[in-house]
């Protein structure tokens, strides 16, 4: 086996997303990981609770004056965020739209609240910012689609 041979067949295998944007195939696995842990979480532990009326949710909601009208509504914007989080073309817009969310949530903790957590949807938004830049190339896939269906 000849040199060039060896170094192309050990060359690690890089996938389509990787090659475009020049990343390794460790940091597209990260990220995905980072895209599905905090889809799973949207989904699941935040929205959840919303969507069943758990009293906890209730609770807050209730304090607001948003009623289960509110309660609801935030449960299935968390929930679509969260699923369109492990959808590839989506990701990019689904981070920003859930950053913009927590930005909400931030506000409203802050100001109505009074919650013993403030800083949690902060935080949420620094690895939501990450994968709405690192898949930004899917923003301009998702418009061709879009105009393709117009």
């Amino acid at each position: 086996m000849s040199e060039t041979t060896a170094s192309v067949a050990g060359a690690p295998s890089v996938t389509p997303a990787a090659a475009r944007t020049g990343r390794s195939r460790r940091a597209e696995i990260s990220l995905r990981a980072l895209q599905t842990v905090l889809g799973l979480f949207f989904a699941l532990a935040s929205a959840l609770p919303k969507l069943i009326a758990h009293p906890s949710a209730a609770e807050g909601f209730d304090k607001l004056g948003w009623g289960s009208t509110g309660m609801y509504l935030i449960g299935a914007l968390e929930l679509a965020g969260g699923i369109a989080l492990l959808i590839p073309l989506l990701s990019s817009v689904a981070a920003v739209s859930l950053s913009a969310l927590m930005v909400g949530a931030f506000i409203v903790n802050v100001t109505a609240i009074h919650g013993p957590y403030p800083a949690t949807p902060l935080i949420l938004i620094v690895p939501l910012a990450l994968i709405a830049w690192a898949r930004r190339s899917h923003n301009a896939d998702l418009v061709r689609v879009v105009r393709r269906r117009a």
